[in-house]
This record gives structure tokens, sequence and C-alpha cells, in this order.
């Protein structure tokens, strides 16, 4: 079984016991229905990858944006709009012909929150931790389906509580004439982590 799949019989366990939970903490006033709905709406709408996605598309489409990332990635995703608890020391990391990045956080489950939303369970499961370090090639491959050449070198970035990484994937080709709403599209949290590659160009 994959980790993906390992991931998802694990998340319906976890699910269960976050639904009586609640359900036990409303029914007792501790919290309301609609403290757990906007809690659920600012992960779904206002925080995740779709605006990781907005950081990368205008990194590809602004030459000094992209080197303001680059330097400081939490200065730079603050300039649009985005900010907040578990992204105040984020890097960004970018992939090019020579080098693919991984994320990775052998401790717990550290990642930048802001940009990537929750992280996937898989990615707090020991499995993943400790084989991504040992061997990314075989891994990327065998669990996610991700192929990286043998040219191509792979380095693992360890987060912490002081530092979180993400990726800055390489832009597709035949995207030249894409605008930026297009090019957010193409974005994916798993190409932000290093397990993926952003989708390619219709």
């Amino acid at each position: 079984m994959s980790a993906p799949e390992k991931a998802t019989d694990h998340q319906a366990e976890i699910a269960a016991r976050v639904k009586a939970i609640e359900s036990i903490m409303i029914e007792k006033g501790l919290m309301t229905t609609e403290a757990v709905d906007r809690l659920a709406e600012i992960y779904e709408n206002e925080v995740g990858p779709q605006l990781g996605a907005k950081v990368v598309a205008k990194a590809w489409t602004d030459p000094e944006f992209k080197s303001r990332l680059l330097e400081n990635a939490s200065t730079a995703c603050a300039e649009l709009g985005i900010s907040g608890l578990q992204g105040e020391d984020m890097v960004a990391v970018e992939d090019t012909d020579d080098v693919h990045h991984v994320i990775v956080c052998t401790l717990c489950s550290c990642y930048p929150w802001p940009v990537l939303g929750l992280p996937p369970n898989w990615y707090k499961m020991p499995p993943y931790r400790a084989a991504m370090v040992k061997a990314p090639r075989k891994v990327l491959r065998e669990e996610f389906g991700y192929d990286v050449p043998e040219s191509v070198e792979i380095r693992v970035w360890d987060s912490s509580s002081e530092l979180r990484y993400w990726v800055l994937p390489q832009r597709p080709a035949g995207t030249e004439d894409f605008t930026v709403e297009q090019l957010e599209a193409l974005v994916t949290r798993d190409s932000m982590i290093g397990v993926g590659a952003p989708k390619a160009a219709a």
C-alpha cells in the first residue's frame, strides 16, 4: 500500500475521531457549530494551496518578485497579504533543470500553513518522513508516481519550527501566453511540497 493510500485510511479514522470530539464539545457548549464552520471556511478559502498558487504564479511572471521571494519568502508573501501562524519564517527553494527540491519534517509535521494550508496526513506519517530522507528518488517514484530523471539532483529540506520550507516549482512549458489566473490553476499542493509536478499546459 502506497503512502497516499495508507494516509487515506488513517485520514478516515482521524475524521471519525474529530467528528466525535466536535459533537461532544458542541453539546457541552465549549464551541458552536458556527465556529466550526468558520474554521473550515478559513482553511478552505482563506489559507491553503490556492494562496501558494498565487505566489508561485506571481514569481513565474514577475522576476523582481521572484528574487524577493527567494531572498525572504515570508516578506514577499506578505506583499500579497499572505502571512500568519506557521508562516513567520518561510523559505522558498527553486526547482531548476538540474535540481529538484522536496520538503519533509523529520521531527513532526512543521509546514508553511499560510501558503499550503494544513499538511496532508501522509506528510505527518513516520514512513514518509524517514524514507524521503534516505531514498527520495525511490519514494517519489514508488509512492507518488513522480519519476525524477537521474540527471537531476534531489535535495531534501527538513522543515522545523524555526524554518518552514516550500518549493517554487518550474513553470510548465507552453505557458508563455498564459494569464496569471491560468498559471495559478496549474500549481498543485504536491508541486509545492516537491512530490509532484505542476499540471501541464492543456
